[in-house]
């Protein structure tokens, strides 16, 4: 999975995320980064670089990895998601791969480190975040990343 980053016109720093079609057998409507299933022979980082470039159109020559965040997982323990951290160049247009991929949605990262505009609740004993977009919102494994990412941001 990439978390890609981008400084906009303004020099805010952006966060890329995609919403997936309400039709996809796994996690339809959710608020995601761009991601998907290792190939054989690749590392997470050639993984998250491809499936960026497949699901959004991000050219794979303007990614720059700068780190990582912890690994975890969805409601399925079976697959690990390796968060890639990036800055990228972002396109002049994104070309969504429109099986997976229904709106790109690029938060500046100052609103999503308001704490005020997350909300949380409990869910089977655990704590969860969400962030609401006009597209859809953020919430799961995905919240958990970017709260982890923000995290280190703050510090």
């Amino acid at each position: 999975m990439l978390v890609p980053l981008y400084r906009d016109h303004n020099q805010q720093v952006r966060v890329i995320l995609t919403k997936r079609p309400e039709f996809m057998r796994t996690h339809p409507g959710d608020v995601v980064f761009p991601g998907g299933r290792l190939e054989e022979g690749e590392t997470p980082e050639e993984t998250a670089i491809r499936e960026a470039c497949e699901e959004i159109g991000l050219p794979p020559s303007g990614v720059e990895v700068i780190g990582g965040l912890s690994p975890t997982t969805t409601r399925n323990r079976r697959n690990l998601i390796v968060p890639v951290v990036a800055k990228v160049q972002r396109p002049e247009a994104f070309i969504l791969q429109e099986e997976e991929v229904e709106a790109v949605i690029e938060p500046k990262l100052m609103d999503l480190l308001d704490d005020g505009k997350w909300r949380t609740s409990r869910w089977l004993g655990h704590k969860m975040w969400f962030y609401d977009f006009p597209e859809g919102t953020l919430w799961g494994a995905t919240a958990f990343m970017m709260r982890e990412f923000l995290g280190i941001m703050r510090a």
